[in-house]
Protein backbone atom coordinates (compact mmCIF):
# COMPACT_ATOMS: atom_id res chain seq x y z
CA UNK A 1 0.00 0.00 0.00
CA UNK A 2 1.33 3.44 -0.94
CA UNK A 3 1.52 5.55 2.24
CA UNK A 4 0.39 9.10 2.88
CA UNK A 5 3.06 11.50 4.07
CA UNK A 6 3.44 14.15 6.73
CA UNK A 7 6.44 16.33 5.97
CA UNK A 8 8.33 18.56 8.37
CA UNK A 9 9.38 21.96 7.00
CA UNK A 10 12.51 23.50 8.53
CA UNK A 11 15.41 21.08 8.22
CA UNK A 12 13.45 18.73 5.96
CA UNK A 13 12.04 20.69 3.01
CA UNK A 14 14.36 23.64 3.51
CA UNK A 15 17.11 25.09 5.69
CA UNK A 16 18.21 28.69 6.08
CA UNK A 17 20.27 28.13 2.93
CA UNK A 18 17.18 27.42 0.84
CA UNK A 19 15.35 24.36 -0.47
CA UNK A 20 16.83 20.96 0.25
CA UNK A 21 18.10 19.73 -3.15
CA UNK A 22 15.42 17.64 -4.82
CA UNK A 23 12.73 18.77 -2.40
CA UNK A 24 10.49 20.66 -4.84
CA UNK A 25 10.73 17.71 -7.24
CA UNK A 26 9.59 15.37 -4.47
CA UNK A 27 6.44 17.42 -3.88
CA UNK A 28 5.76 17.47 -7.63
CA UNK A 29 6.23 13.68 -7.76
CA UNK A 30 3.83 13.14 -4.85
CA UNK A 31 1.19 15.18 -6.66
CA UNK A 32 1.82 13.36 -9.95
CA UNK A 33 1.28 10.02 -8.21
CA UNK A 34 -1.76 11.31 -6.25
CA UNK A 35 -0.01 10.48 -2.98
CA UNK A 36 -1.62 12.55 -0.20
CA UNK A 37 0.61 14.72 1.99
CA UNK A 38 0.52 17.55 4.48
CA UNK A 39 3.28 19.75 5.84
CA UNK A 40 3.46 19.82 9.63
CA UNK A 41 5.62 22.21 11.57
CA UNK A 42 6.21 23.44 15.09
CA UNK A 43 7.34 26.85 13.93
CA UNK A 44 5.64 29.82 15.55
CA UNK A 45 7.61 32.56 13.80
CA UNK A 46 5.47 32.61 10.64
CA UNK A 47 1.79 32.26 9.79
CA UNK A 48 0.66 29.54 7.40
CA UNK A 49 0.33 32.14 4.66
CA UNK A 50 3.87 33.37 5.27
CA UNK A 51 5.17 29.79 5.32
CA UNK A 52 3.50 29.07 1.99
CA UNK A 53 5.08 32.23 0.54
CA UNK A 54 8.50 31.15 1.81
CA UNK A 55 8.05 27.71 0.29
CA UNK A 56 7.01 29.25 -3.03
CA UNK A 57 10.21 31.29 -2.98
CA UNK A 58 12.13 28.03 -2.70
CA UNK A 59 10.29 26.51 -5.65
CA UNK A 60 7.65 24.51 -3.79
CA UNK A 61 4.02 24.26 -4.86
CA UNK A 62 2.37 24.04 -1.42
CA UNK A 63 -0.73 25.97 -0.37
CA UNK A 64 -1.30 27.47 3.08
CA UNK A 65 -4.20 25.03 3.58
CA UNK A 66 -1.72 22.15 3.25
CA UNK A 67 0.30 23.36 6.25
CA UNK A 68 -0.54 22.57 9.87
CA UNK A 69 0.95 24.68 12.69
CA UNK A 70 0.47 24.44 16.48
CA UNK A 71 -1.28 27.81 16.90
CA UNK A 72 -4.58 26.53 15.54
CA UNK A 73 -4.34 23.51 17.83
CA UNK A 74 -3.82 25.85 20.79
CA UNK A 75 -7.00 27.77 19.94
CA UNK A 76 -8.97 24.52 19.71
CA UNK A 77 -7.55 23.32 23.04
CA UNK A 78 -8.39 26.59 24.81
CA UNK A 79 -11.93 26.62 23.46
CA UNK A 80 -12.46 23.01 24.53
CA UNK A 81 -11.30 23.90 28.05
CA UNK A 82 -13.39 27.07 28.16
CA UNK A 83 -10.34 29.33 28.27
CA UNK A 84 -11.03 32.77 26.83
CA UNK A 85 -8.12 34.84 28.15
CA UNK A 86 -4.49 33.87 27.69
CA UNK A 87 -1.01 35.27 28.00
CA UNK A 88 1.01 34.55 24.88
CA UNK A 89 4.80 34.31 24.97
CA UNK A 90 5.15 33.86 21.24
CA UNK A 91 6.16 35.79 18.11
CA UNK A 92 3.78 38.20 16.37
CA UNK A 93 3.03 35.61 13.68
CA UNK A 94 1.70 33.19 16.26
CA UNK A 95 -0.46 35.92 17.79
CA UNK A 96 -2.16 36.34 14.42
CA UNK A 97 -2.99 32.64 14.32
CA UNK A 98 -4.23 32.78 17.94
CA UNK A 99 -6.97 35.18 16.88
CA UNK A 100 -10.22 34.57 18.75
CA UNK A 101 -8.56 34.35 22.15
CA UNK A 102 -8.30 37.39 24.39
CA UNK A 103 -4.90 38.57 25.62
CA UNK A 104 -4.96 40.08 29.09
CA UNK A 105 -4.36 39.98 32.81
CA UNK A 106 -5.20 36.97 35.00
CA UNK A 107 -4.99 34.51 32.09
CA UNK A 108 -6.43 31.01 32.22
CA UNK A 109 -3.41 29.77 30.26
CA UNK A 110 0.06 30.87 29.27
CA UNK A 111 0.92 29.90 25.70
CA UNK A 112 4.63 29.36 25.07
CA UNK A 113 6.15 29.65 21.60
CA UNK A 114 9.60 30.40 20.24
CA UNK A 115 10.64 33.87 21.40
CA UNK A 116 14.31 33.19 20.71
CA UNK A 117 16.52 36.02 21.92
CA UNK A 118 13.49 37.92 23.23
CA UNK A 119 13.37 35.61 26.25
CA UNK A 120 14.53 37.28 29.45
CA UNK A 121 14.44 36.64 33.18
CA UNK A 122 11.62 39.17 33.49
CA UNK A 123 9.45 37.35 30.93
CA UNK A 124 10.06 33.97 32.53
CA UNK A 125 9.29 35.44 35.94
CA UNK A 126 6.03 36.89 34.63
CA UNK A 127 4.98 33.57 33.11
CA UNK A 128 6.02 31.77 36.31
CA UNK A 129 3.83 34.07 38.41
CA UNK A 130 0.84 33.52 36.11
CA UNK A 131 1.19 29.74 36.30
CA UNK A 132 1.56 29.85 40.07
CA UNK A 133 -1.68 31.86 40.14
CA UNK A 134 -3.46 29.01 38.39
CA UNK A 135 -2.83 29.38 34.65
CA UNK A 136 -2.24 26.26 32.56
CA UNK A 137 0.99 25.97 30.57
CA UNK A 138 0.31 25.38 26.87
CA UNK A 139 3.40 24.69 24.77
CA UNK A 140 3.13 25.30 21.05
CA UNK A 141 6.11 22.97 20.87
CA UNK A 142 8.66 21.43 23.19
CA UNK A 143 11.41 21.02 20.64
CA UNK A 144 14.91 21.16 22.07
CA UNK A 145 16.81 23.00 19.34
CA UNK A 146 16.88 23.81 15.65
CA UNK A 147 19.49 24.70 13.04
CA UNK A 148 19.98 28.42 12.41
CA UNK A 149 22.77 29.89 10.31
CA UNK A 150 24.74 26.67 10.63
CA UNK A 151 24.51 26.48 14.43
CA UNK A 152 22.23 24.55 16.76
CA UNK A 153 19.98 27.08 18.53
CA UNK A 154 17.71 26.69 21.58
CA UNK A 155 14.06 26.17 20.66
CA UNK A 156 11.01 26.67 22.91
CA UNK A 157 11.39 23.37 24.80
CA UNK A 158 14.07 24.49 27.29
CA UNK A 159 11.93 27.46 28.35
CA UNK A 160 8.85 25.26 28.72
CA UNK A 161 10.94 22.86 30.82
CA UNK A 162 12.11 25.75 33.00
CA UNK A 163 8.51 26.71 33.80
CA UNK A 164 7.57 23.08 34.46
CA UNK A 165 10.50 22.66 36.83
CA UNK A 166 9.86 25.90 38.69
CA UNK A 167 6.10 25.44 39.07
CA UNK A 168 5.83 21.68 39.39
CA UNK A 169 3.21 21.75 36.61
CA UNK A 170 3.24 19.76 33.38
CA UNK A 171 2.73 21.63 30.12
CA UNK A 172 0.12 20.61 27.58
CA UNK A 173 1.96 20.29 24.27
CA UNK A 174 -0.30 21.09 21.32
CA UNK A 175 2.29 20.83 18.52
CA UNK A 176 4.41 17.83 17.58
CA UNK A 177 4.71 15.28 19.20
CA UNK A 178 1.22 15.72 20.68
CA UNK A 179 -1.10 12.84 19.68
CA UNK A 180 -3.87 15.40 19.16
CA UNK A 181 -1.72 17.31 16.68
CA UNK A 182 -1.00 14.12 14.76
CA UNK A 183 -4.69 13.21 14.74
CA UNK A 184 -5.51 16.54 13.07
CA UNK A 185 -2.71 15.96 10.58
CA UNK A 186 -4.05 12.48 9.80
CA UNK A 187 -7.48 13.96 9.15
CA UNK A 188 -5.82 16.30 6.66
CA UNK A 189 -4.36 13.49 4.57
CA UNK A 190 -7.40 11.27 5.00
CA UNK A 191 -5.18 8.43 6.10
CA UNK A 192 -4.95 6.00 8.98
CA UNK A 193 -1.89 5.74 11.21
CA UNK A 194 -0.68 2.43 9.82
CA UNK A 195 -0.45 3.78 6.27
CA UNK A 196 1.04 7.19 7.10
CA UNK A 197 4.71 8.18 7.31
CA UNK A 198 6.14 11.19 9.11
CA UNK A 199 9.35 12.50 7.55
CA UNK A 200 11.51 14.90 9.54
CA UNK A 201 14.86 15.80 11.05
CA UNK A 202 13.81 15.73 14.73
CA UNK A 203 14.26 12.40 16.47
CA UNK A 204 11.77 13.16 19.24
CA UNK A 205 9.00 15.33 17.77
CA UNK A 206 9.01 13.82 14.28
CA UNK A 207 10.16 10.22 14.57
CA UNK A 208 9.26 9.09 18.09
CA UNK A 209 6.14 11.27 18.18
CA UNK A 210 4.84 9.74 14.97
CA UNK A 211 5.65 6.22 16.14
CA UNK A 212 3.80 6.79 19.40
CA UNK A 213 0.81 7.91 17.32
CA UNK A 214 0.90 4.60 15.42
CA UNK A 215 2.65 5.91 12.31
CA UNK A 216 6.05 5.24 10.83
CA UNK A 217 8.82 7.77 11.41
CA UNK A 218 11.50 8.41 8.81
CA UNK A 219 14.56 10.46 9.73
CA UNK A 220 16.34 12.65 7.18
CA UNK A 221 20.07 13.36 7.34
CA UNK A 222 19.51 17.08 6.75
CA UNK A 223 18.75 20.04 9.02
CA UNK A 224 19.71 19.37 12.64
CA UNK A 225 20.46 15.67 12.07
CA UNK A 226 23.48 14.48 14.05
CA UNK A 227 24.86 10.95 13.83
CA UNK A 228 25.83 10.89 17.51
CA UNK A 229 22.31 11.89 18.54
CA UNK A 230 20.87 9.06 16.46
CA UNK A 231 23.20 6.57 18.18
CA UNK A 232 22.60 7.83 21.71
CA UNK A 233 18.92 8.85 21.67
CA UNK A 234 17.34 5.42 21.99
CA UNK A 235 14.95 6.39 19.18
CA UNK A 236 14.90 3.91 16.31
CA UNK A 237 13.55 5.39 13.05
CA UNK A 238 11.70 3.08 10.69
CA UNK A 239 13.99 4.40 7.97
CA UNK A 240 16.90 6.82 7.77
CA UNK A 241 17.15 8.53 4.39
CA UNK A 242 19.67 11.05 3.12
CA UNK A 243 17.03 13.68 2.42
CA UNK A 244 13.40 14.24 1.45
CA UNK A 245 14.55 13.75 -2.15
CA UNK A 246 14.75 10.02 -1.37
CA UNK A 247 11.07 9.70 -0.40
CA UNK A 248 9.82 8.60 -3.81
CA UNK A 249 12.66 6.09 -4.18
CA UNK A 250 11.85 4.66 -0.72
CA UNK A 251 8.16 4.36 -1.63
CA UNK A 252 9.01 2.51 -4.83
CA UNK A 253 11.25 0.14 -2.89
CA UNK A 254 8.66 -0.61 -0.21
CA UNK A 255 5.60 -1.07 -2.44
Amino acid sequence: MTPAFLLDLDGTLYTDRGAVPGGPGTIAALRLRSIPFRCVTNTTTRTRTALAARLAGYGYDIAAQEILTPAGAAVAHCRARGFHRIAAYAPEAALEDLAGLELGEAPAAVVIGDLGERWSFALLQQAFAQVMAGAEIIALSKDRYFLQRGALTLDAGPFVAALEYATGRTATVVGKPSPEFYRVALDGVGGDPGSTVMVGDDLWSDVRGAQQAGMRGWLVRTGKFREDQLRESGVVPDQVIDSVADVIRAVARDT
